[in-house]
């Protein structure tokens, strides 16, 4: 596995999800990609999103219903094959997100948790 840049990551992760561009935001992602979120139980019924294309799903509705969301990176822990993101969003809610890296350098399984707020 090649070193990932995880600072160089969290600012182009950002700047995906700030841009509301689908595309832009998985290409960081892998064809099976494991998602948690409690979000996404409430959302779509299911805390385990499984696969790219049930994400791109999860988050089109998502951002839908949010077309102000704007996320600004707070921090960046730095593990092996693996970083957490600290971010607020447009509303100020702290979460963070842990994210595992395939040997690809592509997220393989990702989980999310949110302050309630």
């Amino acid at each position: 596995m090649s070193a990932i840049d995880y600072q160089a990551f969290a600012r182009a992760w950002q700047a995906g999800w700030n841009s509301h561009d689908l595309d832009r935001i998985l290409a960081h992602y892998s064809d099976d990609i494991v998602f948690h979120s409690r979000k996404a139980q409430a959302l779509m019924g299911d805390g385990a999103i499984r696969g790219k294309e049930a994400l791109r799903a999860y988050w089109a509705k998502a951002l839908e219903g949010q077309p102000d969301l704007i996320f600004t990176v707070e921090d960046v822990f730095e593990g092996h094959e693996m970083m957490v993101i600290t971010y607020k969003n447009h509303r100020g809610v702290l979460a963070a997100e842990t994210l595992y890296f395939g040997a690809d350098g592509l997220v393989t399984q990702a989980a999310a948790c949110h302050r309630e707020g």
